[in-house]
């Protein structure tokens, strides 16, 4: 029986798991063995996800549950994401999830920190609820969806963070995954018009400015216009290498804004990233870090997608 929601397209035998170790063959039926069983549930501010143009100053009700189609070496949430996950889980159904996220008053609800595409049948059934209440739903994901998933995925998510991790040789050696599928959603969500950010964890000693500079130009030639370039730390099975420097940061931050990607911010960092117009270079939000100014920062110097001080148009969604 072969599984369809991600890139992978598992042929899994009966009685046997896919390669997310989520998806199951039983009785030639292919299911989900954690349906519900989230191991993570915390309101966040949505500059966290990251999401820097989609809804600043809010927050969103982040859920999870465990698996992945990758097995990243730096993987920084492995500990819900790849097999042997022992972390107590608990039962949600959809319909208490969403009453959750009314509860808390947030304007969306975050499906992140494992890779939601293993657990989309989940996250599809509780994104239809939320519609229907107004709530808006956000994905951060790995991006390696299948093509017959993005009729499910696309429909019922506003907004994507999509992570494009390096080169076709990154991820072949370092992510057990491919470039390729990730390029085609990326594609995919700016044709369908979905809100898109793209983020970049960077090791330092294994990215280079050219991985950096040929990745800005596949993200501006499909179409991307916020990316996000964040420090690596230690963790899992780069846990003996060192974080990424400010200094490396900096010098990508610089490559990356040769692109020609309007909106380039950097992450996990001391670096304070503020958002200015394309068009006249006026500040339209001073500041990035979580809180609750940039709402009303945002409101104020874009007026339905426009920069307040020249008229051009500001990529995001800010009401």
């Amino acid at each position: 029986m072969n599984c369809d929601f991600c890139w992978r397209h598992c042929d899994i035998p009966e009685g046997r798991n896919g390669y997310c170790q989520v998806r199951r063959n039983e009785g030639g039926t292919i299911r989900s063995l954690y349906y519900g069983q989230l191991v993570s549930l915390a309101v966040d501010p949505v500059e966290k996800k990251p999401f820097y143009h989609f809804l600043p100053g809010t927050q969103s009700l982040s859920v999870a549950e465990a698996g992945c189609n990758y097995h990243c070496q730096f993987c920084q949430n492995f500990t819900i994401s790849q097999p042997g996950c022992d972390i107590p889980s608990r039962y949600c159904p959809p319909e208490v999830v969403v009453g959750l996220a009314k509860r808390h008053h947030v304007r969306s609800i975050s499906y992140t920190y494992s890779e939601p595409s293993v657990w989309q049948d989940y996250m599809v059934d509780v994104a239809m609820l939320a519609q229907k209440d107004g709530i808006r739903n956000v994905m951060v994901t790995n991006g390696s969806f299948s093509k017959e998933s993005w009729d499910r995925i696309f429909p019922v998510v506003d907004a994507l963070n999509i992570d494009v991790k390096g080169d076709d040789s990154f991820y072949t050696g370092i992510c057990k995954g491919r470039l390729g599928p990730v390029l085609d959603s990326v594609e995919e969500a700016v044709r369908r018009k979905r809100h898109l950010e793209v983020t970049t964890l960077l090791i330092e000693g294994i990215h280079t400015r050219r991985m950096v500079a040929e990745l800005g130009k596949l993200l501006h030639d499909r179409g991307v216009q916020v990316w996000h370039l964040s420090r690596f730390f230690p963790r899992y099975q780069m846990s003996d290498r060192m974080a990424t420097s400010e200094s490396f940061l900096a010098e990508m931050l610089e490559v990356a804004g040769m692109s020609g990607i309007p909106y380039i911010y950097g992450g996990n960092s001391s670096h304070v990233d503020e958002t200015r117009c394309p068009s006249c270079h006026a500040i339209l939000i001073h500041d990035h870090r979580y809180g609750g100014s940039q709402r009303q920062e945002a409101l104020r110097t874009i007026i339905q997608g426009r920069c307040a001080a020249c008229g051009s148009p500001v990529y995001g969604v800010f009401a």
